[in-house]
């Protein structure tokens, strides 16, 4: 028995040892990573976004550069990031957009540079086109446009000629 005695002082002995000689193991720290993120945001306005030609007659143009209707249009980017500005035309009820006027076509066309001096019209289409790149936030794009009545036409009522601007994440 004695021997188990002796055993067992040494057994406590090593394992006490051990305690007393080991590593004292503490709780970890921590530390916070602040991650911020923000929603790009892609959206544009148009002023004043009306323009009254007025009555005109056939075979003519008319625009509103300040020698015309004197009602140049703003598209602004009220998004939070760089933008590109498209647009298109539209064939009205009656009558179908062209390049060149002819019977019950019409033309359409936009300016972006030097419009009150001398514009270098551009005929809208049916499709998207560039009407400005890489406009930052809050920037804008003041245009013009330019409206050509049919060489001949049997409508004599008003017209509505819509034109779209569309904003796209600059680059895309």
């Amino acid at each position: 028995m004695k021997k188990y005695i002796v055993s067992f002082i040494i057994a406590i002995s090593i394992i006490f040892s051990f305690v007393l000689v080991a590593p004292v193991v503490k709780a970890a720290t921590t530390g916070d990573v602040t991650a911020t993120v923000t929603v790009t945001n892609i959206a544009l306005t148009v002023s004043d976004a009306g323009v009254a030609y007025g009555t005109i007659p056939v075979s003519t143009t008319e625009d509103t550069t300040t020698g015309g209707v004197d009602d140049s249009q703003t598209a602004t980017n009220t998004g939070n990031v760089e933008a590109d500005f498209n647009i298109q035309g539209a064939d009205t009820s009656n009558w179908t957009l062209s390049a060149t006027a002819g019977s019950e076509t019409y033309t359409h066309k936009f300016c972006t540079t030097d419009c009150d001096g001398s514009p270098s019209w551009t005929a809208l289409t049916t499709s998207y086109q560039d009407l400005a790149d890489s406009v930052s936030a809050s920037g804008n794009q003041v245009f013009d446009l330019q409206i050509g009545t049919p060489t001949s036409t049997t409508t004599f009522t008003e017209e509505t000629a819509t034109v779209t601007v569309q904003v796209v994440e600059a680059g895309t």
